[in-house]
């Protein structure tokens, strides 16, 4: 089923969009189709007027070309030399199809469906908290005291906030809880467990999106942060005294310890586990699963239980291209088709 939406621009402008986006392309087939596109649709239940994309140029992906009914469909560079559109069918071929995709779906068809700036009547916000221009807050949520909202950030549903400064134009779903303790205990003579005490806030930057249910502890003596544009998915539990850098993604599940320091533009796989005081490096890969208890240099790729560097075997630029990095295997082009996927 193909997604529904009211173009903000002309679809006779296709072809100048990507100029205009700086794209470098190259379009085969039936060229008429730059204006025939009105919806965007997964590769497999596209129509003739819809604008999908396929990032994969080995055979299940090329299989999942040939299959498509999309009028328009953004490819992997080199697949125009393994397969042909069909009749009235283009194909134009980029370097990410994946991103351009992004970009011209965002330009066409507006990046969201934006909510209107509101404070539910059913959410908590303490009077000594700040809340900025054009912010929307779902309900059952609260705000605690002395909480900073920075302008444009939409929070959903059940969100609990204490402790915290957030920045601009962040997105935080449902279910999130952010600034409550972190857990730290010392024992006692009788062996009995006393908490250590928290005095320390959450500091989120700008562009950050936090998923649902995940949960952000406070600073013990120091800040736990979150640097601009770093994404969190679904049950991402992050302990106190963290500091994430910019452009981080940590998908599902990661667990990182307390004092654990994650550089710029790295990438936690599924279910990934960081010991607490560990310190990885700028473009790190952990690979899903992978419990990491050493520190990481940058750009290395690590994997396995406990974590070791395999970065060695890869030869999958698409890995690379996940933290940010640019492709440096020599043998990554002459093993194109056997990309990994993730």
């Amino acid at each position: 089923m193909s997604i529904e939406v009211s173009a903000s621009k002309s679809n006779s402008d296709f072809e100048s969009l990507l100029s205009d986006l700086d794209i470098d392309y190259e379009a085969v087939g039936f060229r008429t189709n730059f204006n025939r596109i009105k919806n965007v649709a997964a590769i497999d239940e596209a129509t003739s007027g819809d604008l999908t994309f396929c990032s994969s140029n080995d055979e299940r992906g090329l299989n999942d070309i040939s299959k498509s009914n999309a009028g328009v469909i953004l490819c992997d560079s080199t697949v125009g030399t393994s397969i042909s559109p069909k009749s009235q069918q283009l194909f134009i071929l980029v370097d990410n199809p994946r991103l351009t995709f992004m970009h011209l779906a965002n330009r066409m068809f507006g990046s969201r469906i934006r909510r209107k700036s509101a404070i539910s009547r059913l959410s908590y916000i303490s009077s000594s908290s700040q809340i900025g221009e054009n912010c929307s807050v779902g309900n059952y949520s609260v705000i605690d005291e002395g909480c900073v909202i920075g302008k444009n950030t939409i929070i959903g549903h059940r969100v609990s906030i204490q402790h915290s400064i957030i920045g601009a134009n962040c997105i935080i779903q449902s279910g999130a809880s952010i600034g409550e303790n972190g857990f730290a205990y010392e024992r006692n003579d009788v062996l009995e467990l006393e908490r250590f005490p928290h005095f320390g806030k959450v500091i989120i930057g700008n562009n950050v999106e936090i998923s649902t249910n995940c949960s952000i502890a406070r600073g013990s003596l120091k800040d736990t942060v979150i640097e601009d544009g770093t994404k969190l998915d679904a049950l991402v539990h992050v302990a106190h005294n963290v500091k994430i850098a910019k452009n981080c993604s940590l998908t599902a599940g990661t667990v990182i310890g307390g004092s654990t320091i994650v550089g710029d533009t790295s990438w936690l796989g599924l279910n990934s586990t960081l010991k607490h005081k560990i310190r990885l490096g700028k473009k790190v890969i952990v690979g899903s699963g992978a419990s990491v208890i050493n520190d990481v240099p940058d750009e290395d790729i690590v994997a396995g239980v406990p974590a070791e560097s395999i970065k060695h075997k890869v030869t999958s630029g698409q890995l690379f291209l996940m933290a940010g990095q640019k492709v440096k295997s020599t043998n990554y082009v002459e093993n194109k088709k056997n990309l990994l996927h993730y």
